[in-house]
């Protein structure tokens, strides 16, 4: 009878411990979506003839969404320096990062983000955006 009963008791331990590591793997799984970043990247070739002057205008207005909408969690821009020479004309890089799919929903046509395209379009030649989730 005591064989039976530890025979049971170790059973129920080990089938316990299979559906822990299922668990826990679901966890892990779970985490490193949690975990991903999403990524915006923007990418800007201006117009021939558009002065610095009209460029820093549109760096400052870019520069000033974070504080914005606060949706975005990360930013930060720079100008090309590849000695490659495969920009095909796009000098200015942005990069800002959102938690959610949700979160860069509200971004998109959020009334600064919209006021920022104004102040953009008449230098604009062309744009490049890429959104991805980050990877390890």
């Amino acid at each position: 009878m005591k064989i039976k009963v530890l025979l049971f008791l170790l059973s129920i331990a080990f089938t316990s411990n299979a559906f822990a590591s299922t668990n826990e793997h679901i966890t892990a799984t779970k985490m490193i979506k949690t975990d991903s970043l999403l990524r915006h990247t923007v990418f800007f070739k201006f117009k021939e003839g558009t002065t610095p002057e009209q460029i820093k205008k549109v760096e400052d207005a870019f520069s000033a969404l974070p504080s914005k909408i606060e949706q975005i969690k990360g930013y930060e821009w720079g100008l090309n320096n590849s000695p490659e020479g495969l920009n095909k004309g796009f000098t200015h890089a942005f990069f800002l990062t959102f938690e959610s799919e949700e979160d860069r929903a509200i971004y998109l046509p959020h009334p600064d983000h919209k006021a920022f395209g104004a102040v953009l379009t008449p230098y604009l030649e062309d744009v490049f955006v890429v959104d991805y989730w980050t990877q390890e």
